[in-house]
Order: structure tokens, then sequence, then C-alpha cells
């Protein structure tokens, strides 16, 4: 099977959606899968392109067996709404020409385009027509949305205006797939046909990231003792995240509770804010972006993970870490209301709590702190959850086999109706269960 992937996101950025789409092109590679990719240079979180990626655009370069095509792009210093807008758009124009050359030459059977970004999905969608693949689109991220929920864009007829693009859009693909459950509703809310859409949970792998001692490197840098107790958030530090409300925890707790730490590790727009907020607590560390080789490690360091939401952001997006704190046996904080995804998965494998309030998150802290045969009942039950849903190898395949049937040229059997347009992501008795 051929199969060309467009996306704004790929490795070398090492998290959010540039991580799931490289393992996804590499592991379809590794099935025996030809598979190319048309993308743009890495510049997340820290939004800047390195300069070794200036000089490349429209070269292709074969990475772990996947060829890889970028093209020049427009990154905002600080992005607003605005200038993401723009930012998506000088992807959707640089792509297209990639685009056509590869699909009118290579002739692939599938084109899977991923949102974000949205603006070049459109253009996919038209030529898979015109040279008789089959589309898939995959959403990470519902970016009309959360652009208008979080407040980055405010003008109601713009978003009229682009609700009803994102609609056509949509519409337009063979199969549209996403990340939770509470997802693929919202796709059917938007008038998609529930036999063409699909669940396709974002993984981990499950060997890499295990249970281990909590004893690690980074304790030691942070001269953190056995009996200090770490509450963890590791991730894209922007403003969908609420992450002031885990500084005002840490301010809240600092005196009360001084062997409680919160450690912030990663990149983002908000982060240089975040350290002004945190300035001379003594409770509060920052780390950067973590190399994959140290970042079972980083989980390990925690007692427990933190998911802070703003209420807008309840499910525009499935949080990708939830299965990483999953597979490293460690109990979750997470912000949600009752009924969205994110409760539902973490329900039982860890506390939920309102989102927007730090008086919550303190005394939730508080609790799992003074609890560890909770944390480790928690702990345990994530680790299995992990392993059930969360497992790469498993998903990537069930995905590779529901592309194989949408495929035109492949002359492959077509998988079973319940996991060509069902949930990949999840086993069926799993998938029944969840909101």
């Amino acid at each position: 099977m051929r199969v060309l992937l467009v996306g704004i996101n790929y490795a070398p950025d090492l998290i959010g959606v540039a991580k799931y789409n490289a393992e996804l092109c590499e592991s379809l590679a590794a099935e025996g899968h030809e598979v190319r990719v048309i993308t743009a240079p890495p510049y997340y979180p820290a939004w800047k392109i390195p300069p070794a990626f200036k000089s490349s655009y429209f070269r292709s370069r074969d990475i772990r067996g996947v060829r890889v095509t970028r093209t020049p792009i427009y990154v905002p210093g600080h992005p607003s709404g605005a200038k993401r807008l723009v930012h998506h758009a000088s992807f959707a124009l640089s792509s297209g020409a990639p685009v056509l050359v590869e699909a009118l030459s290579w002739r692939p059977d599938v084109m899977i385009a991923v949102a974000p970004s949205l603006m070049s999905a459109a253009f996919v969608s038209f030529v898979a027509r015109c040279v008789g693949a089959k589309s898939w689109l995959h959403v990470q991220d519902f970016e009309v949305d959360a652009a208008f929920d979080l407040g980055l864009l405010r003008n109601p007829n713009l978003r009229k205006w682009m609700l009803r693009a994102e609609a056509a859009i949509l519409k337009s693909f063979d199969h549209v797939s996403s990340i939770s459950q509470a997802m693929v509703n919202r796709l059917r809310i938007k008038g998609l046909n529930p036999d063409k859409t699909a669940e396709v949970r974002n993984w981990i792998d499950t060997n890499a990231i295990c249970p281990g001692s909590r004893m690690t490197k980074y304790r030691q840098q942070l001269k953190l003792g056995a009996g200090d107790i770490v509450a963890l958030y590791s991730g894209t530090m922007s403003n969908k995240q609420g992450l002031e409300l885990v500084i005002e925890a840490a301010i809240g707790l600092e005196e009360s509770h001084p062997h409680i730490h919160f450690i912030l590790a990663g990149e983002g727009p908000h982060k240089m804010r975040l350290e002004q907020l945190a300035a001379g607590r003594r409770n509060v560390h920052f780390l950067g972006l973590q190399p994959n080789e140290s970042f079972n490690q980083l989980m390990a360091t925690a007692d427990f993970h933190l998911i802070p939401q703003k209420a807008e952001a309840a499910d525009l997006v499935l949080p990708s870490k939830l299965g990483a704190i999953f597979a490293s046996a460690r109990p979750v904080i997470a912000m949600a209301e009752e009924g969205t995804g994110l409760a539902a998965e973490v329900t039982d494998a860890g506390l939920v709590i309102p989102p927007g309030d730090s008086s919550a998150l303190e005394l939730a802290i508080c609790q799992l702190s003074e609890a560890p045969a909770l944390r480790e009942h928690y702990g345990e039950e994530g680790r299995r959850r992990a392993l059930d849903r969360w497992d790469r190898r498993a998903i990537v395949h069930r995905w590779s086999e529901a592309m194989a049937g949408q495929g035109s040229a492949t002359g492959q059997k077509n998988v079973d109706s319940k996991n060509a347009a069902g949930d990949i992501g999840l086993p069926v008795e799993d998938a029944v269960r969840s909101p």
C-alpha cells in the first residue's frame, strides 16, 4: 500500500502531533508499506525554525524508511490568533505543489491529512479524488472550536464562516478519525455519518515507558529526597493548559507543605510568563524539553502527574500525555468536567477535579501526597489501561488494517466494518463503555 501523509508537524519535533505523525509513518513503513510525507520544518514548541532546516525546502530525505519532503512556512515568534491563521495558511499554500506532484507521479492508494492543519486538508481530499486515492482526515485538535472558545479569535462572523468551511472539509473526506470517543462524537455532531468516523487514539510505547524507581537523576539534580513529593507537569506550555493554576496551587502550599514540589517540564509560548509567576518559589522547578532516552526517568520522578485544563478546552482534545502517565504507573490529577472524555479516562486511575479551580487542585494534591496506598492503586490501574487501550503496536496495526481496507489499488481484503469505521484505538468492549 502506498500512503501519502500531509501534516504540518513531523519529527524531529519531539512532542505533540509531530511525534504521532512520525511514529505512524515509521510503523507503516516497518510493516512493508511505502510511505511519503509532505510536512513543514520543525518549529514546535519553541516556535522557531532551526537554521539547519532553512536551506532544505522541497528536498526529500529518507528518514527511517519514510520519504520526507519539507515546505517553507511562516512561523510567528509570538503566536496570536491571527498570526496562527497566517501560519497555517502558509503551509496550505506551500504544500500544494508537492502534494500535487506526489499524487500525480506516485499515485498513492491512501492520502492522509492531519489536523492541524485543517487548511491544508481541503486540497488533500480534492487531489485524492482526482487521482483515485482514498482520503483520510485525522483530527488531533478541533482548531476552530479551540481558537474561539479559548479567546484566540473573537469575531462571531468569522467563526460562522470558519465553521462552515470546517464542515465542508470534514465531509469531503472518505474517512475521518479523532483521538477520543468524545471527539468522535463531536465529529458526528458536526454532521458526519457514524460510518465515516473512527476513534484512533494517540498511543504510547508501553515497553519504553514503564514503571520505574522514583529516585531518578532528576531528583538528584533538583536535590529532592525520598521524603519529597513531586507533582509533575510535562508537555507544552501554552494558553489552553491553564498552567497558571499549578503555580497558584504551588504558592498556596509552599509554607504549609514544604515537602511538596512542582516540576514543570517542557517548552512553549507561555513558559516565560509562568517562570515570572513562580519567581522566588522554592517548591517550583522548571525543566526544558527532555530527550526521548530520558523521558521514562522523567515520568518516574513523579509521585503523581498534573493535567490542568481550562473549562473551555473540554473535549476539544484528549491530552496525549495521558497515555504516558498511565504507562509509567503513576496516578494523575486531571481538571475536567464530569461527563467529558478526559474525566472518563481518568476516573479510578486518578482524581478528577473541576477545571479552573486552583483550590480544588490544592486539596487533591494534599490528598494524594498523604495516601501512598491510593497512589499505588491508581498507578496499577493506569498501567493496566495503558496496556489495554494505549499500546502503540496494537493501535497502529489496527489503523494500518483499516487503511488497507480503504485503499483503492492494494487488492487487500477489507477489514470488518466494526474496525474499518469503528473504534480503532480501543477494543470493542472498551469503546462501547466510553461516553
